[in-house]
Parts: C-alpha cells; sequence; structure tokens
C-alpha cells in the first residue's frame, strides 16, 4: 500500500492538537485538584474545630451535671474545678457560675474579668428568649460571636444546671476569638491560608494570610456546633498554591508532541492484543464453568439417585442393582453371595408413641452403626420403613455369614440416644445364599424377606436362615394378609369368653375377651395366626375398634340375663392406645349400648404402658375418668416397674402365665409370684394369674390370697353362647 505524502504532516497535526487538548485538560485537572486539596484543608480544620470545641462544651456539661447533683457546692470546690479546666483547656477566657436570673454569680479567673461580676448577661431580647429556652429545655446555649464585657470579640457558650424548674442557672465558659483561634490553628494553617469565619452568613471574624492570596481560589465549609451557625471559610495563598502545582501539563505536552505517534500507535496495539487475550480467557472460564456445573449436576442426579436422603445409605433401588451385578460375578467367578434383611424390633411401637421425627431419628442412629461395617466387601442399605438389606460378596462358607450376623447383633448390643434419651433395641434378620436360596435378586429378596418373618415369629432379636419349605408357609400367610380385608367387610370374627374366677368367693364377675376367625375355607383361625399380620399392615386398629364394638355389644345382649352383671376385659395394642379419638370412640360405644363403663376393661401389656410414659398417662387418665377398668397383662416379664404402677390408674395387674407354669416348683416364680401379689394389693390393685392349669397352682394362688384366677384348667376360651350353661352348671366352683 502505498501511503500519501501528506499522511505525515496530518499525524503530526493530529497529535499537536492532541498534546493541546492534553495540556489544556491536565490545567483544568490541576485546578480541580488545588481546588480538591482546599477543600480537604477546609474539612480537616472544621473537623479539628468541631472536635476541639466539642471537647470544651462536654467539660462545661460536667461542670454544670456535678453543680446540679450538688446544689450546696461550696464557692471555693467550685472555683478549683473551674481552675483545673482552665488549665485543661487553655483556650477559655473564663468560666462563670450565671444563677437563674442571668447574672453572673461566680467567676474563675477574676484577673482581667472584674466587669463581669453581677453582669446581665441577658442583655437584650434575643439572649433573653435563647437563654430562657435553653433554662427551659435543658439544651445548650451559644451566644454566637459578641463584643465581649471584659473587652475583645468572642463567644459564650451556657451549659445549663438542669432544666426547667429544677434549673439552676449555668456554667459559661467564655472564648476570646483571637485566643480560640489561635489555640485551634496551627502555624502551618496561618502560614499558608487566610481563615474568615462566618456567622449566619456574615463574617464575624477573620485572620489574615500572611502573604498574597489567591482570590479565585477558595473554599466555605460549614461547622456543626449546637445552635449556632457558623461556616469556616479558607482561601490559599500564591506560595501555597505554587507548591501544589505541578511541571506535568508541560512536560506532557512536549513528550505527547515527540513521542505522539510512537506511543499511539504502541498503545493501540497492545490494547488489541490485551482485549483479543480477554475474550479468549473469558470464553474458556465461562466454558469451564459450564463443564463444572454439568458435572456437579451429575453427580448431585446420581447421588440422589442411588441414595436415600434420610439415612444416606444406598436406597433400595440402587441396592438391587448393585444386587444383579454382584449375582453375574458370583456367577462367573463360581462364588456365593449372602442377603440379610433386618427388621428393627419394636420399632412401630417406638415411633407410633413418640412421633416420626423420633423415629426418623432412630433411623440414622441405626445407619451410622450399621454403615461402620460397609467395606469393598458389604454393602448396607436403607429399604424403608424399619428395614434394612445387607449384601455380603465373596462368601466361603457359612461361617463367613455367621460372623457378620454377630457383627450386625453387635450393632444393637449398645442402647441409641435419641433426643436426650437413651433406648435399646434389637434386630430381627433373615439370611437367603446365592445361589441356594435363588437365582436371581427377586427371588433371593423375597426368600430374605421369608426367612425375617420366620426369625419374628420366633420371637424377635434372632436370626433365620432360608430354607425349602418356607415358601409354602410364606403363601400362607400372604394368603391370609389378603382375606383380612374380607373378613373385616363379612364380619367373619367373633368373641370368645374366658372366665376369670374370684378365689375368695368362687364367683364369675369377669371374663376376658379374645378374638377368633372364622375363614370361609380354613375354619377357625387362632389370634397369633393374623394379629402380627394386622399389626405389620396396620389393620389392627380396624380389628380393635370392632372388638370394642362386639364387647360393648354382648354386654347389652346380657342386659336381662344371668350374666348381666359380668364385666369384659378387651386387649388393646399400642397403635389403638396412640389414636387420638379412641376414648371417644369407646366413650360412643357405651352409650350406644346403653353399657355402664365399670363393665368394660381394657388389658394393655406392661411394654405398651412405658413405650410414651407422658401421652400414656393422659390417655389412660381419660379412659379411667369415663369409668373403664384399666389392667396391665403379662405383669413381671421384662419392663416391671414400680414407678408407673404409682403413676398410672391401675385396676388389675395380670401375672404372666410364665411364672404359674413351674409357681409350684420353681422357688423363684412361687416368691415373684408372691411379691407381685403383696405388691398389688399394698397399692390397691387386684390380681389375676393368668395360664392356671392345674389344681396345685389354683390352690397356691388361693394360699397367697390371689384375688382372680384364668386358665384352661377352670375353663378355656369358649363363645359366648356356651357361657350361660357354663357359670349354671357351676363347673368353674367345683375345682374349689
Amino acid at each position: 500500500m502505498i501511503m500519501s505524502p501528506v499522511f505525515p504532516a496530518l499525524i503530526l497535526l493530529v497529535f499537536l492538537g492532541l498534546a493541546t487538548g492534553l495540556k489544556s485538560g491536565l490545567d483544568r485537572e490541576e485546578q480541580v485538584q488545588l481546588q480538591q486539596n482546599l477543600e480537604n484543608e477546609a474539612r480537616a480544620l472544621t473537623r479539628d474545630l468541631e472536635q476541639d470545641f466539642l471537647n470544651h462544651v462536654i467539660a462545661l456539661r460536667r461542670m454544670a451535671q456535678r453543680r446540679e447533683a450538688q446544689p450546696d457546692l461550696p464557692i471555693e470546690t467550685w472555683r478549683e474545678d473551674a481552675r483545673h479546666y482552665l488549665e485543661d483547656f487553655r483556650t477559655f477566657q473564663a468560666i462563670e457560675w450565671i444563677d437563674r436570673d442571668f447574672y453572673v454569680r461566680w467567676i474563675e479567673p477574676m484577673d482581667g474579668n472584674l466587669d463581669v461580676q453581677d453582669y446581665y448577661v441577658a442583655f437584650s431580647s434575643d439572649r433573653h428568649a435563647n437563654l430562657k429556652e435553653s433554662a427551659q429545655t435543658g439544651r445548650l446555649d451559644i451566644s454566637g460571636v459578641i463584643e465581649l464585657k471584659q473587652g475583645g470579640t468572642g463567644l459564650v457558650v451556657y451549659a445549663p444546671i438542669g432544666s426547667g424548674d429544677d434549673n439552676n442557672g449555668f456554667i459559661a465558659g467564655v472564648f476570646r476569638m483571637d485566643q480560640l483561634a489561635a489555640a485551634l490553628l496551627t502555624p502551618r494553617v496561618l502560614e499558608n491560608f487566610r481563615i474568615d469565619i462566618l456567622e449566619n452568613g456574615e463574617q464575624a471574624f477573620g485572620l489574615p494570610a500572611r502573604s498574597g492570596k489567591m482570590e479565585q481560589f477558595s473554599y466555605t465549609h460549614a461547622v456543626n456546633l449546637p445552635s449556632i451557625d457558623w461556616a469556616l471559610t479558607i482561601t490559599p495563598t500564591v506560595n501555597w498554591a505554587d507548591r501544589h502545582r505541578s511541571i506535568w501539563p508541560r512536560a506532557t505536552f512536549f513528550s505527547v508532541l515527540v513521542l505522539g505517534i510512537l506511543a499511539s500507535l504502541t498503545t493501540l496495539l497492545v490494547q488489541l492484543i490485551l482485549r483479543r487475550n480477554q475474550d479468549l480467557l473469558r470464553t474458556r472460564q465461562e466454558l469451564d464453568e459450564e463443564i463444572d456445573q454439568r458435572m456437579a449436576v451429575q453427580q448431585d442426579l446420581a447421588r440422589l439417585e442411588s441414595t436415600d436422603t434420610l439415612t444416606g445409605l444406598a436406597n433400595r433401588r440402587f441396592f438391587m442393582e448393585d444386587l444383579e451385578h454382584t449375582l453375574n460375578q458370583a456367577d462367573r467367578q463360581l462364588r456365593q453371595v449372602a442377603l440379610i434383611m433386618i427388621d428393627l424390633d419394636r420399632f412401630q411401637t417406638l415411633n407410633d408413641s413418640k412421633g416420626h421425627q423420633f423415629g426418623d431419628e432412630l433411623l440414622i442412629r441405626v445407619s451410622e452403626r450399621l454403615n461402620e461395617l460397609s467395606n469393598e466387601r458389604i454393602m448396607v442399605a436403607y429399604s424403608g420403613g424399619d428395614e434394612f438389606m445387607i449384601c455380603q460378596q465373596h462368601v466361603d462358607g457359612l461361617e463367613d455369614v455367621i460372623h457378620l450376623l454377630g457383627l450386625l447383633k453387635g450393632c444393637f448390643a449398645q442402647p441409641f440416644e435419641v433426643q436426650g434419651e437413651r433406648h435399646s433395641i434389637t434386630a430381627t434378620m433373615g439370611v437367603a445364599i446365592y445361589p441356594q436360596s435363588g437365582l436371581d435378586a427377586d427371588i433371593l429378596l423375597r426368600n430374605a424377606d421369608i426367612a425375617l418373618y420366620r426369625a419374628k415369629e420366633q420371637g424377635r432379636n434372632t436370626y433365620r436362615f432360608y430354607t425349602e419349605g418356607m415358601q409354602d408357609r410364606e403363601v400362607r400367610r400372604l394368603e391370609l394378609d389378603r382375606d383380612l380385608d374380607e373378613a373385616l367387610a363379612k364380619n367373619q370374627f367373633t368373641l370368645y369368653y374366658q372366665p376369670q374366677l374370684a378365689l375368695a368367693t368362687g364367683l364369675t364377675g369377669s371374663v376376658e375377651a379374645l378374638i377368633r376367625w372364622h375363614h370361609p375355607q380354613k375354619g377357625l383361625v387362632p389370634p397369633l395366626d393374623f394379629i402380627p399380620l394386622a399389626e405389620e399392615s396396620g389393620r389392627i386398629t380396624e380389628i380393635g375398634r370392632w372388638v370394642i364394638q362386639a364387647a360393648c355389644q354382648q354386654l347389652q345382649e346380657w342386659q336381662d340375663s344371668p350374666l348381666a352383671g359380668l364385666r369384659i376385659a378387651i386387649n388393646l395394642s399400642g397403635r389403638e392406645l396412640g389414636e387420638a379419638d379412641l376414648v371417644d370412640y369407646i366413650a360412643s360405644c357405651l352409650t350406644r349400648f346403653n353399657v355402664t363403663p365399670e363393665q368394660l376393661e381394657v388389658e394393655l401389656t406392661e411394654e405398651i404402658f412405658i413405650a410414651n410414659i407422658e401421652r400414656n398417662r393422659e390417655q389412660l387418665a381419660r379412659i379411667r375418668k369415663l369409668g373403664v377398668h384399666l389392667a396391665i397383662d403379662d405383669f413381671g416379664v421384662g419392663y416391671s416397674s414400680l414407678a408407673y404402677l404409682r403413676d398410672f390408674p391401675v385396676d388389675l395387674l395380670k401375672i404372666d402365665r410364665s411364672f404359674i407354669t413351674d409357681v409350684t416348683k420353681r422357688h423363684d416364680d412361687a416368691v415373684i409370684t408372691r411379691a407381685i401379689i403383696n405388691l398389688a394389693h399394698n397399692l390397691g390393685i387386684q390380681v389375676v394369674a393368668e395360664g392356671v392349669e392345674t389344681e396345685a397352682q389354683l390352690q397356691f394362688l388361693k394360699d397367697h390370697h390371689c384375688d382372680l384366677a384364668q386358665g384352661y384348667l377352670l375353663s378355656k376360651p369358649i363363645p359366648a353362647s356356651e357361657l350361660p350353661a357354663l357359670l349354671t352348671r357351676g363347673l368353674l366352683t367345683e375345682k374349689l
């Protein structure tokens, strides 16, 4: 490309204009900077003046407060205080006490101030109004710049002593303006500036500069003082302005003129390079951030898909997918895999009685302990509810699984601390081994669940391995579970009654109602086969309500018969007791069938009684308030406590059959039985012995004054239709 001959001259003219404009701009900037420096000086000077003035005001306020606190302060003491302040604050011309009539009574020092003694400071209407307002409100008053009585120009600050009717005059500080300026203004300030003090916009006092001043520069700044309108104007000297001027405008002009073209081209090139690099860097950062965000989202999604949000363990879906993968590997490597299902014993009772938040926290504590067993061979997962799943890989023999079961039981050896309370819980486990117990994950899981159910049937806190034959029993169990809904709908339940014999009289005053299920195909199904199913599925509440209604209906039917005086005892589960409307339902049934509350008795196990003492106490108190009797079933097994016998309104204790079975053979059972009878009688509670099956047992109970007996020796549970004939024949009394 061929450049035009005029191109260099054109470039020179451009940069000459640039240099000229730059110098002009720098000159203006210099003027602005000078003005800014002047403003900073004015602000600093004003700030110092305000602070120093405030210190003087605080001193006067302090003297006024002391005079207010000590109205009878001697004048000599006051003068000594004033002298101290005069020494500390040398700006004061004098310190005065002015009485409430505005006359100067005390003054320090007296030298140079004698003309002020007994001077009337409210010498004008404005001063009189201002001082009167200050005395009334207690606010500070400043006279402004005035001609002092002592001579010269100054101002007076009045600090009221009290306010309103309690005002006792003023403590006044007198300042001479020349002394005030000399004290507040440094030699540097006086050397470089003219100082003017404006009051209400008019010049009240001025200090001239020591050298020529620059009239085009000045700055006025308001002074923040109470009750007075002051402003400070400073005008710099020529020397101060020269010291703050810079050679850069001229130097810049010549530098830009000489180096302008090169500097301009170089700057342009550098800017282009930097801008391109910044754009590239910004684009790279945006790409990196987007990649990081995508990776974080993918990780969160993967974690959410595989992890239970409550426990932090693997969830059921992820566990089953991993189990399928593990079984495929085990098939290729000809290895065994163990699947362990864990169910927490009594968890539902605690969850119902303590609340779901308690249950969630307990699950978290259990998860933490179980997760300590996790390693490359063991996976722990949360299945839901109160169930956990364990997968053990590379199982060489049964002893490996049994060792792991021991470790799992050890996780429950120590109590769990939840919401400040310590709770001991146990776990029941079912085990299925691949390939013996199933060839895929679903079958293995189903069989482990079957083994778990069989272990729970054995009494919990144990484990069972899946074996052939369990499947048939599980099928029967599932059929019963399915038929329970139909049983409730078609009223297939019935109540059997087992009499309770009064040993002192030989009469039968009460019976226990025991539910039976008349299954259309399986015949009479005992409670042991379907009550656990009902508790697991939650149907136990509906069945319990049916029992309450059926018992009340039976009592109504007996009202015009020889059995009219009988009391019926019914059993309640922990879940039923936790229902908020239970008491209302019992009351409605009593009213509906016209039954007196004393004819109904509610039995609960010890475990239910103490599961949630505070809530149960209130619920049981409401039941007892209806007039319904309360009985503790299975007393003496596991949770016996004297405290709750005192706290709960209990009418009856039922000694567990485990003590009665060998009461005539084992000394310790006999001692425990006698102790329970004596304890209950001392508390005014009647005692029933369950499971009486021999004449010797009956005689023992009678000899030790047990109130009631119940068992197959006297009568097995029978339908209501057979009860009148049994009582009429007097078969029960023959045993006495």
